[in-house]
């Protein structure tokens, strides 16, 4: 068996509109200035205490929850009226690869449990995930903690697994646990990030990662 272990903003779901909509409100809400777009999104990925923390590391740690508290109270407002879509073709891509035999398919995320699982209810996608690595059980990425937990829930050597990322921190946490890694150019970060943090392969579509994975699947049986 091998495992595949997916990151979800910016790999699977582009939710880039309700993170940056409740990062605003939370520094609205205390007077900052909101930080530009793409410093937001630099840091999707990370758990959230430790985004605001790099956002704003001149503040107190008072002043840094309370951003947090914020911008969790936003976010799950938005995900009630809007949820943050699918790229197109992820749902058919995480399907056909979760009916195959031959894997473990998972996911490896900065979100939190009650996040993820808003989301896969949302999108059908229940059933589908092997191994689940949440926010709230780990240290923030690129801490290999949540790959090492899923290589051991799943009994996979780390020869045997790859990570899917849109951000060097995916990368650099799957190469901290001794998996390969596919970066995407699709995501929140640049491909010069991915291929600095020394992604293992990069793909442009959901097509050339499964071209990607049907050649790594091969060559780790």
């Amino acid at each position: 068996m091998k495992l595949v272990l997916f990151d979800v903003d910016g790999t699977i779901s582009d939710s880039q509109a309700q993170i940056c909509a409740a990062m605003d409100y939370g520094f609205t809400e205390l007077g900052l200035p909101v930080p530009p777009r793409a410093a937001i999104l630099s840091i999707v990925g990370l758990s959230l205490p430790e985004a605001v923390a790099r956002l704003v590391p001149d503040q107190p740690p008072a002043v840094q929850d309370r951003i947090v508290a914020y911008y969790k109270q936003s976010y799950m407002a938005h995900r009630k009226v809007e949820p943050a879509p699918l790229y197109p073709g992820a749902a058919e891509l995480l399907h056909r690869l979760a009916a195959r035999e031959d894997i473990f398919l998972g996911v490896a995320t900065g979100k939190s449990r009650r996040g993820l699982e808003a989301l896969i209810a949302h999108h059908g996608l229940e059933g589908l995930f092997f191994t689940r690595q949440v926010a709230d059980d780990h240290p923030s990425k690129p801490h290999p903690a949540m790959v090492e937990a899923a290589l051991a829930e799943t009994g996979v050597a780390p020869g045997a697994a790859v990570m899917i990322g849109d951000t060097s921190y995916d990368i650099e946490m799957g190469r901290a646990a001794g998996v390969a890694t596919i970066g995407v150019a699709w995501g929140y970060h640049p491909v010069a990030d991915l291929v600095a943090a020394g992604a293992g392969r990069l793909v442009a579509d959901f097509a050339a990662l499964e071209a990607a994975l049907e050649e790594f699947l091969g060559e780790s049986a």
